[in-house]
């Protein structure tokens, strides 16, 4: 009963499905950035999500990605996320940090 009503709380909350599909993260180095993966399981599919971290002054910069895409593999997932985040780099240029906001969603 109480999964059930954390479920349905988070859903309202923003927590459904945030959580990786796996304790593990996954890593790649894009130019100056570091991207990671982190698919979320969603029934048998699994959800486009990364985020994409630049240091700055000294201080961690990081900007969310979730997409609408699902997969039915997390490894194509993963590669998509990677081929995503650097599509992402490419059209913001230095403007995806350059309002100096330590996160935020892209």
């Amino acid at each position: 009963m109480a999964g059930f009503l954390s479920k349905i709380l988070g859903a309202f909350s923003g927590g459904g499905g945030d959580k990786p599909s796996s304790s593990k993260e996954h890593m790649q180095k894009i130019g100056e950035y570091t991207v990671y993966a982190s698919p979320r399981k969603e029934g048998a599919q699994y959800r486009l999500a990364g985020r994409i971290e630049h240091e700055a002054n000294g201080e961690t910069l990081v900007r969310n990605f979730v997409r609408a895409d699902l997969f039915s593999s997390e490894t194509d997932t993963v590669e998509t996320t990677f081929r995503k985040a650097k599509q992402i780099i490419e059209q913001h240029g230095q403007g995806l940090f350059g309002d100096g906001a330590k996160e935020r969603q892209v």
